[in-house]
């Protein structure tokens, strides 16, 4: 798990991108605001993983916090960069569709705040796009070879094509934004920015069938204790 502090203007924003590892290079789990790409790296490097790129980049949801810093891996170098995601969120992802949370004013608002070269490569990225960004998308149940395994668990509600991922080996859940960690508790999304809550507590269900012990949530950080009694709290059938 990385900890990512971003000066957001009128506030700091601390973020947690996670990455697996393993003799085969290193995945990245999110990549950030527009312009994190470059941060990310160098805690990366500083941690003593790798001075090369991510070998792929798995992407747990659409929001502009998750993918902003996508551009900085898309470059000439890395063109064949393998980027995953659900197929209910690829359509924002790759610039077809617009992004369910970012309307067009906080788009504009976005992009006058970005410095310009991070401002062209959002553009040419996710507003005029000359090729897909998601070059493979990933299912529920689906089991991924990375970092000595991981499986991929489709929670929509967030968003429609959110997913969480559980590292088998470590027991641990990579929950994105399905879960949050708040002064030291496990919570659900945060209300405010989750569209369909009664779904998005539903999906936590889906949590059940796993033995976790650490969740990483990317707002919040870590936790542990009795992780899978807090989810079952938690949950909300419809």
């Amino acid at each position: 798990m990385l900890e990512l502090v971003l000066n957001m203007g009128d506030r700091m924003m601390v973020i947690h991108p996670s990455v697996l590892f393993d003799s085969n290079g290193w995945v990245l789990v999110d990549t950030g605001m527009p312009g994190s790409s470059a941060q990310i790296n160098k805690l990366v490097q500083e941690a003593g993983i790798s001075e090369d790129a991510p070998r792929v980049i798995l992407l747990t949801h659409q929001d502009i916090d998750h993918i902003g810093g996508l551009p900085g891996y898309l470059i000439e170098d890395n063109e064949r960069l393998p980027v995953y995601a659900h197929e209910e969120d690829k359509g924002a992802i790759d610039g077809a569709e617009p992004m369910i949370k970012v309307s067009p004013e906080r788009r504009a608002n976005l992009l006058a705040a970005m410095p310009e070269p991070v401002r062209a490569a959002f553009e040419k990225t996710f507003i005029r796009p000359e090729q897909a960004n998601v070059s493979r998308t990933f299912a529920d149940g689906e089991r991924l070879p990375y970092g000595g395994g991981l499986v991929v668990i489709h929670t929509p509600g967030h968003t429609p094509g959110h997913v969480c991922l559980y590292h088998e080996a470590s027991k641990t859940l990579l929950a994105g934004d399905a879960l949050v960690v708040v002064d030291g508790e496990l919570s659900g999304p945060n209300s405010a920015n989750t569209p369909n809550m009664p779904e998005a507590l539903n999906s936590l269900g889906k949590l059940k069938a796993y033995d976790i012990e650490t969740v990483v949530c990317y707002h919040g950080g870590l936790y542990r204790g009795e992780a899978n009694k807090r989810i079952a709290e938690l949950y909300q059938p419809l």
